[in-house]
């Protein structure tokens, strides 16, 4: 044969050709045998590097740390305090725009619930209606029933506003309401 001849060998009425892989496949085939190599020798043999695992441990720590220096940071809330901040011009506004940004999609628009509960009934499942309780779900959520932790997602004013926002819509009769979930706490109403 000659070198312009195509080479092929047929077996069973299959003919087959010998046609080379192209060079820069080969070489890139190589390349990632050769790299697999190192990686190999310097995470497993030479302890180089940190695995999966400890980087995962050191990330953890940070959070540990940050949050232990961000709640001995943030002042105490009391209910007076709270009751200053839901009571500043523009709160009830800026609660209403984040509620419908952040909350309509499962407590409903009018706060009669959806996915989520009624917010607007005497009834609650989390706390006893309080503002710091209202404030507490809003930042830490409620993994269990699916609520996100908006505390490190929203701004401390956005939070106090949609607490405030909703204390300004309890006792309302939204249409089509959920209805009663969680404990009757009657004295919710009057605070």
């Amino acid at each position: 044969m000659s070198d312009k001849q195509e080479k092929y060998h047929e077996y069973d009425g299959i003919i087959e050709h010998d046609n080379p892989l192209p060079t820069w496949w080969l070489a890139t085939f190589f390349i990632t045998i050769i790299f697999a190599f190192i990686y190999y020798i310097h995470y497993e043999m030479g302890g180089g590097g940190k695995t999966l695992t400890e980087e995962l441990n050191v990330a953890m720590q940070e959070i540990d740390k940050t949050k232990a220096s961000a709640t001995s940071a943030a002042p105490m809330e009391t209910e007076e305090s709270l009751q200053a901040a839901f009571a500043k011009d523009g709160v009830v506004a800026l609660g209403a725009e984040q509620y419908t940004a952040k909350c309509a999609s499962c407590h409903g628009p009018e706060l009669g619930g959806l996915i989520g509960p009624d917010l607007v009934d005497k009834y609650w499942i989390h706390g006893k209606g309080t503002r710091m309780d209202i404030v507490k779900v809003i930042r830490e959520g409620v993994a269990e029933k699916g609520m996100p932790p908006w505390g490190p997602v929203m701004k401390k004013e956005e939070i106090y506003a949609v607490a405030a926002f909703i204390l300004s819509k309890k006792g309302t009769q939204p249409a089509g309401a959920k209805g009663p979930q969680g404990e009757p706490i009657e004295d919710y109403l009057t605070k």
